[in-house]
């Protein structure tokens, strides 16, 4: 983004410094990393950065606000009621697409939020080991609100621990050593010192829950939670069985409780008026459709990682929505061919990750990863057989 610093990357750069980066990287735990790592980073200028954050800011307004519970209470799904939920999510993450207004001006738009973890402890070691092969220019950072590595990772601690020792947390999760973010769980355990627990492992005893720690039954305090009801549905019938324990009376702190997955995420996106957030409406809310109907996309309010996303809107599309106060209608943006490459530019996305300390007021901005794209939409599907696209990280020029 910044014509300078691109061009002497994209001199400097050669395969053997990538191949010995992923090397490096693949390192930390051999065979975790199921993603492709893009060639690199996004190095983001102070004025769009500042557009960024103040974006965040303003939802962040409408979130810390008395009556934001109220005006979230229908996005739980029925059924899906989690106990002991508390005043705020500890983590939101903020996806913001690189774009092009009609102006020719690049500006950022919100393309989706969630009140979910995020890559936390994986960006720590994808920024370490960039530095060892890259070079990155002097007054940026990749971490944001002052942070620096240290001080990141005990906030991270402080948020995932609370008042307890790390073995009476864990990082819950179905089949954790299947999922394709499992290297975040590995990092987490490297820094924070929680294991990743299947539900399946999970011991109940009351309201009480143990899980075998290095063969000791351990009590278990606090969850660090990354369990999607979506993914638990999908699981066999023993599974699904296993992960009723959501829903009973538990003796356990949540880092997040579940129902922020749901409070914040698109349901909130309707809520907002922003210049860098698209026009997004509920589609039963719509009274008449929009004339130019190829100009939006239409959106579940309840799926994760880009599915059931329809780009090329139809009246088709709208007619066969069955419950359309569960879909949302949102204003297309058009992504900016920003990052060059060898070949063709790529497009970017960055995912702001704030963090909310239990007593604080509100969430502060923490650190961050970027996808790039040479596809329709950001993901691998649409990414197959290229390159320079995948996962990656934003590098901030200090303001």
């Amino acid at each position: 983004m910044i014509p300078a610093i691109r061009q002497q990357f994209n001199a400097d750069f050669t395969n053997e410094k990538y191949e010995a980066f992923l090397k490096e990287l693949h390192a930390a735990h051999e065979g975790a990393i199921e993603f492709r790592v893009a060639e690199t980073a996004v190095f983001v200028p102070k004025d769009f950065t500042t557009k960024i954050i103040d974006a965040c800011e303003s939802i962040v307004d409408i979130i810390v606000d008395p009556s934001f519970k109220e005006l979230t209470k229908n996005a739980i799904p029925k059924g899906l009621e989690v106990p002991g939920e508390n005043e705020h999510s500890h983590f939101i993450a903020f996806d913001f697409g690189i774009c092009i207004n009609d102006k020719g001006e690049y500006e950022p738009q919100l393309i989706e939020m969630q009140g979910f973890p995020s890559l936390f402890a994986y960006e720590i070691l994808v920024d370490d080991v960039f530095r060892n092969h890259f070079e990155v220019p002097a007054g940026f950072s990749a971490y944001l609100g002052g942070h620096t590595k240290e001080t990141y990772i005990q906030h991270l601690k402080d948020i995932l621990l609370g008042t307890h020792q790390p073995e009476n947390v864990i990082l819950l999760e179905i089949f954790p050593h299947q999922q394709k973010t499992k290297i975040d769980f590995y990092c987490t355990q490297d820094h924070v010192g929680i294991k990743p627990v299947c539900i399946t492992e999970l011991i109940k005893e009351g309201k009480k829950l143990y899980y075998l720690n290095d063969g000791v039954k351990t009590e278990i305090k606090r969850i660090y939670n990354r369990v999607i009801f979506d993914d638990l549905f999908q699981q066999p019938a023993d599974v699904q069985e296993k992960g009723k324990i959501f829903f009973e009376e538990l003796d356990v702190e949540w880092a997040p409780h579940p129902s922020w997955f749901y409070c914040i995420s698109k349901y909130t996106i309707p809520l907002i008026r922003h210049p860098y957030v698209p026009e997004t409406f509920f589609l039963n809310e719509v009274k008449q459709l929009p004339g130019d109907l190829e100009n939006y996309v239409l959106k579940p309010l309840f799926s994760f990682a880009g599915q059931g996303v329809i780009i090329d809107v139809t009246q088709t599309d709208i007619d066969n929505v069955k419950d359309p106060e569960n879909w949302i209608l949102q204003r297309k943006v058009k992504y900016a061919d920003i990052i060059q490459t060898p070949d063709i530019p790529a497009k970017a996305e960055i995912r702001i990750f704030y963090f909310w300390k239990d007593g604080a007021m509100r969430p502060v901005p923490a650190n961050n990863l970027a996808r790039l794209s040479k596809g329709k939409m950001i993901g691998v599907r649409y990414n197959k057989d290229k390159e320079w696209v995948g996962g990656s990280l934003c590098y901030f020029e200090a303001p």
